[in-house]
């Protein structure tokens, strides 16, 4: 499984990838607006984030009307060619992704909760369906099990181009583990929570008694 990085802060994007793990990156008009970006920076920030990484990194649409959406994926796939283009999953978002992959700029289809809306998504020529997880759990559903599904569904067919599932909204280390254990192409996490990845009590408790150790050596 592939490992994401779900932000637009430049700082974390280049801690991850200084860790040798980072695949790619996704980010979303609240993740930049959280990072401190603003409209007319936006372009040299995705172009920076891009020299960061060595892989695909989403950038989304903010246009709800077909044409709009086309035209701002165009521009925003024009800024490197590692961008991919986030499309909200919707009956707008589906033609504007079929137009988009006709002219060879790779979508990610974002919001997607169930089987019949990825399953869309990768016939209208996604080339990532991104099934949200943590945003079920915020109702009381499971969704791990809405996950398990999705990957399911698209690994039944050919859709006649690759498409990747990417498990987002991930809330957990635990969620993590799940995406992996059912085979998930790719997981886009958040920083704290690749921070959780990594860590683990005991770990930490055999550093500290080998160092511990250690120290008793150097001063015998």
């Amino acid at each position: 499984m592939k490992l994401f990085l779900d932000t637009a802060d430049i700082a974390e994007i280049e801690e991850a990838a200084s860790w040798g793990i980072l695949a790619g990156v996704t980010t979303n008009p609240t993740l930049y607006a959280r990072a401190g970006g603003t409209l007319s920076e936006f372009p040299a920030h995705i172009k920076r984030i891009c020299e960061i990484v060595d892989g695909p990194v989403s950038a989304e649409t903010v246009s709800l009307v077909r044409d709009e959406i086309i035209s701002e994926g165009e521009r925003l796939a024009a800024i490197d060619p590692r961008v991919v283009v986030k499309v909200p999953t919707m009956p707008e978002g589906l033609a504007a992704t079929k137009r988009l992959a006709e002219l060879n700029v790779r979508v990610n289809m974002t919001l997607c909760f169930t089987v019949p809306q990825a399953i869309l998504a990768a016939r209208a020529g996604a080339a990532y369906v991104s099934p949200f997880v943590g945003r079920f759990d915020d109702i009381s559903e499971d969704g791990i099990a809405q996950l398990a599904q999705v990957v399911q569904a698209v690994s039944n067919y050919d859709f006649g181009h690759d498409v990747e599932v990417i498990a987002a909204s991930i809330r957990s280390a635990n969620h993590v583990t799940q995406a992996a254990l059912m085979g998930v192409d790719i997981a886009t996490v958040p920083f704290k929570i690749l921070e959780q990845c990594v860590k683990h009590p005991l770990t930490d408790r055999g550093i500290e008694s080998f160092l511990s150790d250690w120290e008793k050596v150097k001063n015998s």
